[in-house]
């Protein structure tokens, strides 16, 4: 396990990056491959959609240009401080603190479940996959996207230490342990330089 998977040390993490995260963000994931992402899910102008580990809304920000109904959830403070100056505490945007493992939602709550950049932070990621399964409607589908494993040795080493990175095998491996049979990965990368992301959109079974 990667020092960031502990969600103590995250926490701690994203105290500090939280005051620069939307400047770094577009290096690694910027606003054409998240509106790629969100263009990939169809989503209708009714549906309910919830982004898991939304940190500053950068996701939401997007989602919420499809439909109205956006739900936010992270587990850092910091991070929703800086989604609240963008939205309100109030505005258009449900945010709720709080962990992927345990989401606080009944049962097939939505239509869509959206995470990015969030997967590689959790400690038991079939368990929140599992999660996000529960709360999102059968025939809903659910969009995961992650850090896709490095091809250079040192970089893999540098990696395992830090944080999840996973490759289209394991990705397999997480999502038929959390219960799905159908999905697809997609491979994404701001520039040819800058690290790849694998995205996955997967169906809930009905």
């Amino acid at each position: 396990m990667g020092v960031l998977e502990d969600k103590a040390r995250a926490r701690t993490f994203y105290k500090y990056l939280s005051t620069v995260y939307d400047r770094i963000n577009p290096f690694i994931w910027n606003e054409e491959m998240r509106d790629e992402a969100i263009d990939w899910l169809g989503i209708d102008s009714d549906d309910r959609v919830l982004d898991v580990g939304c940190g500053t809304g950068f996701a939401t920000e997007g989602l919420l240009r499809e439909t109205e109904h956006v739900y936010s959830l992270d587990q850092s403070p910091h991070q929703l401080s800086k989604a609240y100056e963008k939205f309100g505490k109030r505005g258009p945007v449900q945010f709720h603190m709080g962990d992927a493992e345990r989401l606080p939602f009944a049962d097939d709550s939505f239509d869509i479940v959206w995470s990015s950049g969030s997967i590689e932070y959790w400690p038991n990621p079939v368990d929140a996959l599992r999660e996000c399964r529960r709360v999102a409607k059968p025939g809903g589908r659910v969009l995961i996207v992650g850090p896709d494993y490095p091809n250079n040795t040192v970089f893999q080493k540098v990696a395992d230490a830090i944080m999840l990175f996973y490759d289209e095998a394991e990705a397999d491996r997480m999502f038929e342990e959390a219960g799905f049979d159908s999905f697809e990965h997609y491979i994404q990368q701001a520039s040819a330089n800058s690290p790849r992301a694998i995205t996955t959109i997967a169906d809930v079974p009905e």
